[in-house]
C-alpha cells in the first residue's frame, strides 16, 4: 500500500526541533517534569496543553488503502537505513553519523526521505533514562548464568536510546455467524480386567448436537507493531501499554528521543490484526455454544466501520557489543518492563554443573553410608 495520499502536492517535510528561547541550544522533553527542559542553560519551555484524549481521531481504513488520504495527515521525515536489522530511524539534521540504536551497527545518517501516515497518538516517557538503566541493570542481575563482564559492561556503558517505535492500532465492528457441535459430557459404567479381577470403571462419554448461531464484537484498539527492528517476542513481553493514557501526537514530546519509521505497512498491519480478532471471536463462539466441550466447524464473519490510528510507544534501547556478540535489551518508556536476548556464561554453567554433581555424589555417598 501506498501510505500517500492524493498526488498533486507533496507531503509537508517535518523536522522535530526545539531550540531554547534563551540560548539557541536544542530542548528535551524530560519525562519526570513532564515539560521541556535545556540541559545547556536549564532554561525550561512549555508544553502545549494536550487535547482531550477523546479528541484523537481514527482514519477510515479504505480511505487510506486508496491513497486518498488528506495531505495533512501525510508526512515526510530523513531518516536513516540501518543496514543490518533495516530500522528506519529518524536522526537530526545535523548529525552525520551514528550507530544504530536497534543493533549497534554502524551507519551513516540522512540517506532519505520517509513519506508515512502522521502518527495520530503517542504515550509519552514516564521515565527517565537513569530509572530505565536501573531497570535493566535489576533484570540483568536477577538472570542465572549471565556473564558478570556483561553485567558490569551494561553498568559502565553508553547512554540507553529513548526511542518511539510505531505502532498500528484498529478498530472493527463485526458479526459472525457460525456452525458447530455442543458437546455434553455423560458417563457410564464399563467392567474391566485389572489384576486378574473384574472391576466395573466410570467412563466418560460425549453427546454431541449441532448448533448455529450469532456472535458479534466490537474491537477497540487491536495492537500491532509496525517494525521489524526488534524481536517480536521482546516487544509483545513489554505490553501491556497504557492506551487509555495516550495524548494526541504533539512532537514536542520527541525533543531529545528518536523516533522510527513504520516498516510494517497498514495493509500488512491489519492481516495480523484480522488474525487476532478471529482469534477472539473464536473463543467468542465456544462461549457461545456452551455445553462442556465445543465444535466449530464453520465461522463467517462481516467486518465494518474498521479504523486505524498510527501511534508512538517509548521505548528505552540499549545494544551491547559485548567480546564480538550484541545483546539488546529493551525497557518499556512508562513501567519500566524489561526484555532482552538472554546471555550465558559458560563459566558459571560449567561451575553449576559440577557443584551440583558434587552434591548429588554427596548425597548418594550418605544414604549408601546409612544402610
Amino acid at each position: 500500500m501506498d501510505a500517500s495520499g492524493p498526488q498533486d502536492a507533496p507531503a509537508p517535510q517535518s523536522e522535530h526541533r526545539f531550540p531554547c528561547d534563551n540560548c539557541g541550544a536544542d530542548f528535551r522533553f524530560d519525562p519526570s517534569a513532564h515539560t521541556l527542559v535545556c540541559d545547556h542553560c536549564g532554561n525550561t519551555g512549555d508544553m502545549d496543553t494536550p487535547a482531550p484524549v477523546h479528541a484523537i481521531k481514527e482514519l477510515d481504513f479504505r480511505t487510506a488503502l486508496d491513497a486518498e488520504l488528506p495531505h495533512s495527515e501525510i508526512e515526510e521525515t530523513r531518516v536513516s537505513k540501518c543496514p543490518n536489522c533495516a530500522a528506519q530511524v529518524e536522526f537530526e539534521p545535523d548529525v552525520h553519523a551514528a550507530e544504530c540504536p536497534f543493533c549497534a551497527t554502524p551507519v551513516v545518517t540522512d540517506t532519505g526521505a520517509h513519506r508515512h501516515i502522521k502518527p495520530r497518538g503517542l504515550l509519552p516517557f514516564a521515565m527517565d533514562e537513569s530509572a530505565a538503566r536501573s531497570s535493566m541493570t535489576d533484570w540483568l542481575g536477577g538472570l542465572w548464568f549471565a556473564p558478570s563482564g556483561l553485567q558490569e559492561y551494561a553498568r559502565k556503558g553508553r547512554k540507553m536510546q529513548g526511542i518511539y517505535v510505531p505502532y498500528w492500532t484498529f478498530d472493527a465492528d463485526t458479526k459472525s455467524a457460525y456452525a458447530g457441535e455442543r458437546g455434553t459430557v455423560y458417563y457410564e459404567n464399563q467392567t474391566v480386567m485389572r489384576d486378574g479381577k473384574r472391576q466395573t470403571v466410570r467412563v466418560a462419554k460425549v453427546r454431541w448436537a449441532r448448533v448455529r448461531g450469532r456472535v458479534a464484537r466490537f474491537f477497540d484498539d487491536v495492537l500491532v507493531l509496525a517494525s521489524t527492528s526488534l524481536p517480536k517476542r521482546f516487544t509483545d513481553a513489554l505490553e501491556p501499554w497504557d492506551l487509555s493514557a495516550m495524548e494526541p501526537y504533539d512532537p514536542a514530546y520527541l525533543a531529545g528521543f528518536r523516533a522510527e519509521g513504520y516498516s510494517i505497512e497498514l495493509q500488512e498491519g491489519f492481516k495480523e490484526a484480522r488474525m487476532r480478532m478471529d482469534a477472539q471471536i473464536t473463543r467468542d463462539v465456544k462461549f457461545d455454544i456452551g455445553g462442556d466441550r465445543q465444535r466449530v466447524h464453520d465461522i463467517q464473519t462481516q467486518i465494518s466501520a474498521v479504523t486505524f490510528k498510527h501511534i508512538l510507544l517509548p521505548v528505552w534501547l540499549a545494544a551491547y557489543k559485548y567480546r564480538g556478540k550484541t545483546y539488546r535489551f529493551v525497557v518499556n518508556g512508562r513501567t519500566g518492563r524489561v526484555q532482552g536476548e538472554r546471555p550465558y556464561s559458560a563459566i558459571k554453567i560449567t561451575i553449576a554443573v559440577v557443584v551440583g554433581l558434587l552434591v548429588a555424589g554427596a548425597i548418594g555417598f550418605a544414604m549408601a553410608m546409612n544402610q
